[in-house]
């Protein structure tokens, strides 16, 4: 059985403010877990060329759950890892029970940098990247810091800029595609305490965290995920669609819109709806009773049910202009045409062109 041990630290008079959470080494979950996530690792790794195989790197670590799993990865990927702690002192106790920590159970050099006057994140930031500059360093961020600062910087600056996988003074961020509560459940999986930092939550992250992305989540259960493919200019189906040069796709606009490339000719039509009854389609009403049947708009290569000849030729014989065409309604059983309303009738189905 896997066992909780909650070691607290508290300022004196005053209120809990971080805890060090500990874990057996027995995994909580299948080993196969926390190999789905390394391998996700390598793979951000790799596409960036972050990091030499098997090359030397210095993961910057605070304890927290994000630079414990960035530090116990790397390693098990095979790269050699040393690992250093930044103390700027602000918390007092515990800012000392944290860097215990990191040289304890990371193995990690500590380094007392007193912060300055004005302790702004930016700040406190650049002070840790002015650090080891000779030296390859790693960080721990997370999807789920890069959705908070997409969010943070919009909204301050109008820019959705986010983190970069590499900076220009060469800082990586192997984590980028792993959410924060990916890194807790890997640490809890290999059995890897952790420290958590109370003080988070009086941050502007710390605001952005526990009361802008609920209210975000509330309104699209996807906001994060819309945030992050702003961060990393993603294209999305849409964009793909556009950028396809051969063959043919289609893709659900919703809103009963399906835009079509063939080719290189891009086109919006009505998405494919089921016939119950009656159907209004652009400027045909069509009726019928028989099960199965769906309306939806014309595609090259369709034909006939059971015959041979191709709706394009019927088109073709009716004189039916090519700009008409797309938007000219079939009923179709699967993939069947067995209508076209107002040139090939068939039982059971009804069809009239209201002006």
């Amino acid at each position: 059985m896997c066992r909780l041990r909650v070691a607290s630290v508290t300022r004196r008079g005053g209120p809990l403010r971080c805890k060090t959470v500990s874990m057996s080494t027995r995994a909580r979950r299948p080993e196969a877990e926390p190999a789905r996530l390394r391998a996700r690792v390598e793979e951000q790794i790799r596409r960036h060329d972050l990091i030499a195989p098997g090359g030397d790197v210095l993961a910057l670590v605070s304890g927290g759950p994000d630079s414990t799993c960035l530090r116990h990865a790397l390693l098990a990927l095979g790269y050699r890892v040393t690992a250093l702690h930044v103390n700027h002192g602000l918390r007092g106790a515990e800012s000392d029970e944290d860097a215990r920590f990191c040289r304890e159970a990371l193995g990690a050099e500590v380094v007392e940098a007193p912060a300055p006057a004005r302790p702004t994140e930016a700040a406190l930031r650049e002070l840790r990247y002015g650090l080891a500059t000779d030296r390859l360093r790693a960080t721990g961020h997370t999807a789920s810091d890069q959705v908070e600062t997409v969010l943070y910087r919009l909204v301050s600056s109008g820019i959705p800029k986010g983190i970069k996988p590499k900076r220009e003074d060469g800082v990586v961020r192997p984590l980028l595609t792993l959410w924060r509560h990916e890194t807790e459940a890997y640490c809890r999986a290999e059995g890897l305490a952790f420290r958590n930092d109370s003080s988070n939550a009086g941050t502007r992250r710390g605001l952005i965290r526990e009361e802008i992305l609920p209210l975000l989540r509330h309104l699209n259960p996807g906001a994060e995920q819309n945030l992050l493919r702003l961060a990393e200019q993603r294209p999305t189906k849409l964009d793909e669609l556009l950028a396809a040069r051969s063959g043919s796709k289609r893709l659900d606009l919703g809103g009963g819109l399906t835009a079509v490339r063939e080719y290189d000719r891009v086109w919006l039509e009505q998405t494919p709806v089921a016939l119950e009854g009656s159907v209004r389609w652009g400027r045909w009403s069509i009726e019928s009773e028989l099960a199965g049947l769906k309306v939806r708009s014309w595609r090259p290569g369709d034909r006939l049910a059971g015959r041979r000849k191709k709706v394009q030729d019927v088109f073709v014989d009716a004189k039916i202009p090519r700009s008409e065409r797309e938007a000219w309604p079939l009923v179709v059983r699967g993939r069947e045409v067995v209508a076209v309303p107002g040139l090939v009738e068939t039982p059971g189905v009804t069809a009239e062109r209201v002006e």
